[in-house]
């Protein structure tokens, strides 16, 4: 092993942590460690590429919808390679192009490895030559983000398997897809290949999929999908066996055969790979580094940022920590201990499947759970806008052409606490309520002191807020 190397900053993880170091940096020695292609998970195999393959999937369940709008249409079996290798293509070459920008800056070290530490702010990284490196800094930030997690199921050891890490990279669309678990990956990975072609079964032991969305959200989507796909609910596979075809056995005694098998219950942190304990760096039951509302850890010069720590697995997060870590480290190396504060107190999602999903808040059972009475709640269709009867909302049995926005708030405070939206855009559509939320801009007034184009999605929103304007008069 060579001389340990000392820089000023030592970044682990090259996804959000590598947006930290930019120019104000120039003046500092830098290193920064990642095992895996620059980007992260976001840009190589989660948020990045799964949208782009959901925009053809959109496409592709729009088109044969087409004759309830009169327009003929048919939708055969997608061109699996030709998606893939147009989306890869660019991915992997950003992936590259941000490598490349790192190690040809004067200040920055690259090192492509995995690091764990050996003492206080120093670390041992296995480098992918199988070499080593001991590297130590006066500042690290763990930004190494997490992996899908692997249940604990009787032979999925012996089988092959794919998780959302692997699967936008297969060489075939499946003709059998069995997908285990129901939260947003599982369901817009599932959304993706029903709509490509494949025969879809999804597994879930919660009675509705999405079923840490609103209750009324989560029966819509179920309902919705259930009309494209086979889904199994409140059901827990007990058994996978086969090789080729797979036999997943059910808790409820029946069998499902499947070609290839996607795992999609959830993610754990990569916190375990790095020692930590070494360095005096705590973890809660999750394993997620502890980190106060700077995004210090329990660790002297240590900061923590992203999946390795935040309790919501979003890039939209790790990008705002990467923001406070970045001012905070300026601040540090400035001699200042005016902190920058993390806001994790209205944090938006979404779900990119067919139907489209956004909420941001409270659910219903949350809101009257910490609120009782107090709790409003108002709830207009898309169906009852102009734009909805012109996707054919007017059709009760068109589940392309329906959804809803669910609003929630206070009485006392007139505020809104939850706000919950089901149909085409409904990311667009959630963000005028996440900024009053985020500003405590009260209901009354909120819809009539702004024009609302019309005829265009956005008056639902408008909608909903004066049917809630109308439940907090009442």
């Amino acid at each position: 092993m060579s001389d340990v190397h000392h820089y000023d900053l030592i970044v682990v993880g090259a996804g959000s942590g590598n947006t930290i170091v930019d120019k104000q940096f120039d003046h500092l020695q830098v290193a920064i460690v990642e095992k895996g292609p620059f980007g992260g998970t976001c840009l190589n195999r989660g948020c990045i590429p799964s949208k782009m393959f959901i925009h053809p999937a959109d496409v592709a369940v729009s088109a044969r919808r087409e004759p309830v709008l009169g327009i003929p249409a048919e939708v055969g079996e997608a061109d699996w390679p030709a998606i893939r290798d147009r989306i890869f293509t660019r991915i992997d070459g950003n992936a590259e192009k941000g490598r490349d920008y790192r190690q040809d800056a004067d200040n920055v070290d690259v090192y492509v490895g995995e690091a764990r530490f050996v003492g206080e702010r120093r670390l041992v990284v296995t480098l992918e030559d199988g070499g080593t490196a001991e590297i130590e800094a006066d500042q690290v930030v763990l930004a190494t983000g997490s992996r899908p997690a692997v249940p604990p199921i009787d032979g999925l050891d012996e089988v092959s398997y794919e998780t959302s890490d692997t699967i936008m990279r297969i060489p075939a669309l499946p003709a059998r897809l069995g997908v285990l678990g129901g939260g947003y990956v599982g369901v817009e990975l599932a959304h993706v290949f029903s709509a490509y072609g494949s025969e879809v079964v999804q597994v879930e032991g919660e009675d509705t999929l999405l079923a840490n969305q609103d209750a009324d959200v989560a029966a819509h989507v179920t309902a919705g999908v259930r009309r494209r796909y086979d889904v199994r609910l409140g059901t827990k596979v007990e058994r996978v066996s086969g090789s080729g075809p797979l036999t997943l056995h059910l808790d409820n005694g029946s069998e499902v055969e499947v070609d290839v098998l996607l795992v999609a219950v959830g993610r754990v942190p990569n916190s375990d790979t790095l020692d930590l304990d070494v360095a005096g760096v705590e973890t809660d039951d999750r394993g997620l580094v502890v980190v106060d509302e700077h995004q210090r850890t329990t660790a002297p010069g240590v900061w923590s940022l992203g999946d390795a720590s935040s309790h919501e697995p979003l890039k939209h997060v790790a990008n705002q920590d990467a923001r406070i870590v970045q001012a905070n480290l300026l601040a540090t190396f400035a001699g200042s201990s005016d902190l920058a504060t993390s806001n994790h107190r209205f944090v938006p999602q979404a779900v990119f499947a067919h139907p489209q999903v956004a909420s941001v808040g409270l659910t219903e059972a949350q809101a009257r759970d910490e609120h009782g009475d107090d709790v409003v709640v108002a709830t207009h269709d898309v169906a009852d806008i102009a734009y909805g009867w012109a996707m054919a909302g007017d059709l009760d049995d068109d589940p392309e052409a329906t959804g809803f926005v669910k609003l929630l708030a206070r009485r006392s405070t007139g505020l809104l606490v939850g706000a919950h939206v089901v149909g085409p855009v409904a990311s667009v559509l959630v963000q005028p309520l996440i900024q009053a939320m985020v500003h405590d801009l009260p209901v009354r007034g909120l819809a009539r002191s702004q024009y609302w184009i019309h005829p265009s999605p956005a008056e639902v929103v408008e909608n909903a807020l004066l049917d809630l304007e109308s439940e907090l008069e009442g």
